[in-house]
């Protein structure tokens, strides 16, 4: 009995060294690079790209960082707009705070990055996915700072059930999670590599997508439970928020793939078009979950019509 004790003593060592030794590596590959901005508390990191313009915000999804937008959307709109790129609380470089899994709190900290960057501005908000919640969020909390939204493929409603990724719920445990991250390292990034493809088919991922978009951060131990804890309560939080949607009244724009495969757009966005009087749908019938990529160009398009810059 003791000498598995010891084993798993060392085991349990061993597998917080290399989760320390991974998070080193990978901060040293992917350092942070943009502003930090204090709100409520805690410190947000955000990307930036141009000088002058319309101001637009873009939010990531789960599993995800600002750098999904760094080297796709914004560098075609720096010359005509403002763009900032926030890490989620827990994600990226952005400080955890509590009840940052609410979409409440993640959209208190967007409203706060505007209010610090844009003051007495209105932005158009660009939100992937679990990005797509929260600025829906945003758009309902903080309406004086929306001027226009574009959502890419959103999660809006309650699912249902079905569908999550089994070891979130043992990663978001208070009891067991902790302790299960420090092996996250071990696995993690040669799985997400291989499982890139499902995410964007039936379109081809881009080359170094995985490396592009600082993907590796998400096997830090405190990252990996933040994302976890944030997946498993979206879908109460979901059933909280979906009631609201006939209150927004600016441009609502939303690109959708009739061939995702990680969210149901006739669940989402059926039910979000039938609420929210003049949404404008770009139905997709050639894409999946990451409609910004193959269809950045009208995307772009869509940004600037609604900023009056096209």
């Amino acid at each position: 009995m003791l000498g598995v004790a010891i084993f798993i003593l060392i085991a349990g060592l061993g597998a917080c060294l290399n989760s320390a030794l991974y998070r080193a590596r990978i901060e040293k590959t992917v350092p942070a690079t943009g502003l930090s901005i204090e709100v409520n508390g805690a410190d947000v990191h955000v990307l930036t790209m141009g000088e002058q313009g319309p101001i637009v915000l873009m939010i990531h999804g789960a599993s995800a960082n600002a750098h999904e937008f760094d080297w796709t959307l914004a560098p075609p709109l720096a010359a005509t707009h403002r763009v900032l790129m926030m890490d989620r609380p827990g994600h990226g470089y952005s400080e955890r705070l509590d009840q940052a899994e609410t979409l409440e709190v993640q959209a208190a900290q967007a409203a706060g990055v505007l209010a610090a960057l844009a003051p007495g501005e209105k932005a158009i908000i660009v939100g992937h996915s679990f990005g797509g919640a929260v600025s829906l969020r945003l758009a309902l909390d903080y309406p004086e700072q929306v001027e226009s939204l574009v959502l890419l493929a959103p999660v809006t409603h309650d699912w249902g059930g079905g569908g999550e990724t089994w070891y979130n719920q043992y990663i978001a445990n208070p009891l067991v999670g902790p302790a299960l991250t420090q092996l996250i390292p071990f696995i993690g990034p040669a799985q997400a590599r291989r499982g890139i493809g499902s995410v964007f088919s039936p379109q081809p991922a881009p080359e170094n997508y995985y490396d592009r978009s600082g993907i590796g951060l998400l096997f830090r131990p405190a990252e990996f439970r933040a994302n976890a804890i944030d997946v498993t309560v979206l879908r109460a939080e979901l059933a909280a928020q979906q009631d609201r949607y006939g209150e927004l009244a600016m441009p609502v724009v939303v690109y959708s793939g009739a061939l995702d495969t990680v969210i149901k757009p006739q669940l989402h966005v059926g039910k979000l078009k039938h609420q929210v009087d003049g949404l404008e749908l770009v139905a997709l019938v050639d894409e999946g979950h990451m409609p910004h990529h193959a269809h950045g160009a009208d995307v772009v398009d869509t940004i600037q019509r609604l900023a009056g810059t096209d």
